[in-house]
Formats: structure tokens, sequence, C-alpha cells
């Protein structure tokens, strides 16, 4: 299937450096994304690289988060005064 959208230019040199930086064509880090978001990609068939980019594509722009402390993740982090 061929589909054909319009995209806002600075949208669309944002998706072109993100294709760029992973070294695949734009249709196919598109492609890529796309089926990341409905889950229809087929990851067993993938080379590992591929996999590697797929996820990297799939996690683009989320945002950077700092990892719980030990305390934390503690159970008495977690359980507080409840035991």
């Amino acid at each position: 299937m061929s589909v054909t959208i319009e995209l806002d230019p600075k949208i669309e040199a944002d998706y072109a450096a993100k294709a760029a930086a992973q070294g695949v064509p734009l249709p196919q880090y598109l492609q890529r994304l796309l089926e990341g978001r409905t889950g229809a990609a087929n990851t067993e068939t993938l080379s590992p690289g591929e996999r590697a980019a797929f996820w990297r594509a799939s996690v683009a722009g989320l945002p950077d988060t700092t990892p719980l402390s030990d305390e934390a993740i503690s159970r008495a982090g977690l359980y507080d005064a409840r035991g």
C-alpha cells in the first residue's frame, strides 16, 4: 500500500535527520516508525541490527529520565509505614 502525506518542512527535516542518524532512507524510517506504533512489525524476521534500529526508532522522542535511587525501590521506600 502506498500513502502520500504532506508534512511541514520542519517536521520532514526532523524525521530526515533521525533517519540519517540511523543510516536508513526516510521512507523506511517512517515505515518502521508507523509499524512500531501499531505493533504490526514482525520482529522475528529482522536481523539483530534491524531490531536495534527498530527499537531506537520506537523510543525516539521519549524524554530522558533519571533512574530511581536504591532508596526509592527498597522495600521500605515502596511500603513506607504500611509494612
